[in-house]
């Protein structure tokens, strides 16, 4: 079943600036799914959409089920915008406690739910402090925390890392796959590619209101599948499955020269490995590769003239 599945979402302000042009996002249900896209490529209007607090010029699928634009959604779902302000005069306890009102749970079980997440965002014993003598981290667990008091079946973050150190960025991801253990769908949107990376199980990037890719990074990324080997004492170029290929010298690694053999099966390299033992040359190292989320990205969106780089626009539709 999927969480979001929209289609043709428009939405043109003041009847000429067109925010979004007919952009499709499918989000299975129980996944983490990274929403990517540079400054101004509508994924704040599309994030608003979904939240109902913007409404679409046009717009076909649902939510949770309910079509889109509705309000019935919106008690399963728990949401972190990227510029939240907490009452300066709560304490991160009251914070919590507070958006469980909001959204209607009993006081009775929102008691238990605070002080259960508290633990998981590991704000407990800064529970009773006010947000003003916070960290931005602090903050951001807090608001996490905000998020799931409703226990929401999606939960949207809008850059839930940001402003945070590596160690806390490191808590957040292992909190947001616990979330996702526990059944939840999340739908993050972060400008840190590598984060999203680590922990999103599909991702879409959208550019100038229109979706440009969607599928897993693996899927995204097939064309640059390729296989390394490092040897000293090889040939300034090697026979593969694939034609010759050059040997780069590896610049960590003086007298080593890298061969890059673009294929993803094993078996493919075997006889290259077999070359370059036969003359000689001792191989140091042999692993997979491919462009990373971040290679993948730049790839994908315009550049800085407008023009649509090669390969940009491809989807690989449905979730798996």
């Amino acid at each position: 079943m999927l969480a979001i599945d929209l289609q043709n979402v428009t939405k043109t302000y003041r009847g000429k600036v067109q925010a979004l042009r007919g952009v499709s996002l499918r989000v299975a249900e129980g996944e983490i799914f990274g929403l990517l896209g540079p400054n101004g490529a509508g994924k704040s209007t599309l994030v608003k959409i979904i939240m109902t607090v913007v409404r679409p010029t046009t717009a076909d699928g649902t939510v949770l089920g309910v079509p889109i634009g509705t309000q019935e959604a919106l008690a399963r779902v728990g949401y972190l915008p990227e510029h939240h302000r907490f009452p300066q005069y709560l304490t991160g306890r009251q914070v919590v406690d507070f958006f469980g009102a909001l959204g209607k749970v009993p006081r009775a079980q929102r008691r238990a739910r605070v002080e259960e997440l508290l633990e998981v965002v590991g704000m407990r014993d800064w529970g009773n402090r006010r947000v003003t003598t916070y960290s931005k981290g602090m903050q951001q667990r807090i608001g996490i925390a905000a998020a799931l008091v409703n226990d929401p079946r999606l939960v949207v973050l809008d850059e839930p890392t940001d402003g945070v150190d590596p160690v806390g960025r490191r808590e957040i991801r292992d909190m947001l796959l616990r979330i996702r253990r526990e059944g939840r769908t999340v739908l993050v949107h972060s400008h840190l590619l590598r984060e999203v990376e680590m922990v999103a199980d599909r991702v879409a990037i959208i550019n100038q209101g229109q979706t440009l890719a969607q599928g897993t990074v693996e899927e995204l990324t097939r064309d640059s599948h390729r296989y390394e080997i490092g040897a000293s004492g090889g040939p300034a170029s090697l026979q593969t499955v694939a034609g010759p290929v050059a040997g780069v010298p590896d610049p960590e690694r003086p007298g080593v020269l890298t061969y890059s053999v673009p294929t993803a099966q094993p078996t493919d390299i075997q006889p290259a490995i077999d070359a370059l033992r036969a003359m000689g040359a001792v191989v140091v190292r042999v692993g997979r590769a491919r462009e990373s989320l971040e290679d993948l990205f730049v790839r994908s969106v315009v550049d800085e003239r407008g023009r649509a780089m090669p390969g940009a626009a491809r989807s690989t539709g449905a979730p798996r």
